[in-house]
């Protein structure tokens, strides 16, 4: 006899591009063979990567995986999103039925008002008393249609109201898509017990269609930057998750793994391809034919009895980290439930206080804003992911970045917004040219002066780019006519760059010039000037 178990889920661990779930569940039977059915599962997990354990007087013979046919969704948020849904298609239905009759008696008003105006004419002539009871007639048959009128308004009103709520749940049953399917399926266990007693099944399979990502938030007090790592959880698999045992892996699972190899690498003489007519294969013309978990968090103190220190600034949980050979499983301090319906749950994952080494960047060739940047080593065990990072200066939200991916013992560069205190000015302060001539050659000098005042309340580090041009061809000549003072660093592609501490309230001035000549009969592509 096959017996049902209610097995629920204890436990997931969310990969990046899907998860694995686990049910356990508890069932007494009897001694010999007998077979328990867990489910419904979602119609879209992996029968491949199910497996079975347990604990008990009992020996596993196997699993199969088998779809039953139902006439409802076997959810049951399903089934009352739907019922609620037919009931309000009937309420608009009623409300056509009643518009329909209004309608038709605004109709018989109105043809009958109309046959009125003539009476009332011939009412005139026949005296005053017959006059005042056409009147009367009218007055009545007026306010009888003002009614009909009204009942249309409202009943239009009521009908849009209904729409609405109409598409607000076709909208959730479209979130609930994996559970809105009337059939499921079932893992059925075959098994052996050796003698009547209590069996602790646990089943755990492979689901698509969930993952989650990394967020950041930065948050710069003084010259230390905290740094909160969050893991973002959606799913729409079909089954809702509760608060449970959950774990984040950074595991890239794959459907096969192969050690690479590589193939001879040939290298034959060029042979050019046959030229053909050109025709048209129902394509572009003359182209070739188209191809065919753990136990509950212990429950919190009453607050009766906690002695709270409120000077102490509030602490933030973090999550366990599992090293594993290739990848990390973190499990997140607080039970996180995730919904089916693709909303987001977040969890924190770690939060760590790094030294930085802020700076001020700024690029006048490109433009005048001023950035503040913190270059800062990644000292903790974690590697972060890629992901985007809100950035906080103390309280203040003022700008987003991307994290690139982070190894431990790494440098990284961490724009942390704009910073209009420090202002910079940029003046063209000398321009010539000259025209060419027979046998000369042409010539433009321009040189910049470039000001940055600082207004932060406090010295700063200062960095400075700007560039010269660079000649790719013999016939352009570029000299650098004036370099103050000269650059700390400079590239052969004419990157020249400036450091210096500027203190409060003052200015740091750099002038540089240059000069481009050009050979006879050669005229000049990329130049610029501001």
């Amino acid at each position: 006899m096959q017996k049902s178990l209610d097995a629920a889920i204890v436990a997931v661990t969310v990969y990046p591009s899907q998860a694995r779930v686990t049910r356990r569940g508890r069932i007494e039977l009897e001694a010999g063979d007998q077979t328990v059915e867990v489910g419904p599962l979602p119609l879209t997990f992996d029968g491949d990567s199910i497996r079975v354990s347990g604990r008990g007087p009992a020996t596993v013979l196997g699993v199969d995986v088998v779809l039953q046919r139902r006439d409802r969704p076997a959810d049951a948020t399903v089934g009352a999103v739907t019922a609620q849904r037919q009931r309000l298609v009937d309420e608009s239905d009623e409300i056509e039925d009643a518009a329909t009759v209004l309608r038709q008696r605004q109709t018989f008003l109105t043809a009958l008002g109309e046959r009125a105006t003539g009476a009332y004419a011939r009412a005139l002539a026949g005296g005053d008393t017959a006059a005042e009871a056409v009147t009367a007639f009218a007055a009545t048959m007026g306010g009888e249609l003002a009614t009909v009128l009204a009942g249309l308004r409202e009943l239009e009103r009521r009908r849009k109201d209904v729409t609405d709520r109409i598409a607000a749940l076709d909208r959730q049953l479209r979130d609930l898509s994996g559970k809105r399917e009337p059939d499921a399926r079932f893992a059925v266990i075959a098994l052996a017990v050796a003698e009547p007693g209590w069996v602790e099944v646990e089943v755990s399979y492979q689901v698509p269609e969930a993952g989650w990502r990394s967020t950041y938030d930065v948050r710069l007090t003084g010259d230390t930057l905290q740094l909160s790592w969050f893991g973002l959880v959606e799913q729409r698999t079909g089954e809702d998750w509760p608060e449970c045992e959950l774990a984040l892996s950074t595991a890239r699972t794959s459907g096969t793994a192969t050690i690479p190899e590589l193939s001879p690498w040939y290298l034959d003489p060029y042979i050019a391809p046959p030229v053909y007519a050109s025709r048209s294969f129902g394509g572009a013309p003359g182209g070739p034919p188209p191809a065919p978990v753990a136990a509950a968090a212990p429950m919190a103190q009453p607050m009766a009895e906690m002695a709270l220190d409120l000077a102490a600034p509030m602490r933030q949980s973090q999550a366990r980290v599992e090293e594993g050979a290739t990848a990390a499983t973190y499990r997140p301090a607080r039970a996180v439930a995730v919904p089916a319906d693709g909303s987001t749950a977040r969890a924190t994952i770690a939060v760590l206080d790094l030294a930085a080494r802020l700076d001020h960047v700024t690029a006048p060739a490109e433009s005048l804003d001023v950035h503040l940047r913190a270059l800062t080593t990644n000292s903790s065990v974690h590697t972060f992911p890629p992901g985007p990072a809100a950035v906080f200066h103390e309280a203040d939200f003022v700008s987003r970045t991307t994290l690139s991916a982070w190894a431990p013992g790494e440098e990284l560069e961490l724009a942390l917004g704009l910073d209009d205190r420090v202002r910079v000015e940029r003046e063209l302060t000398r321009r010539t040219a000259t025209k060419a001539t027979l046998g000369s050659t042409r010539r433009r000098e321009v040189e910049y002066r470039t000001t940055v005042t600082n207004y932060t309340g406090r010295p700063i580090r200062l960095t400075v780019l700007d560039q010269v041009p660079v000649s790719r061809h013999e016939g352009i000549t570029v000299r650098e006519s004036a370099v103050e003072p000269p650059p700390a660093e400079r590239t052969d592609l004419g990157v020249l760059t400036w450091r210096a501490t500027l203190p409060e309230g003052q200015a740091y001035t750099l002038r540089l010039g240059y000069r481009v000549e050009t050979a006879k009969g050669i005229e000049l592509s990329g130049w610029r000037e501001g």
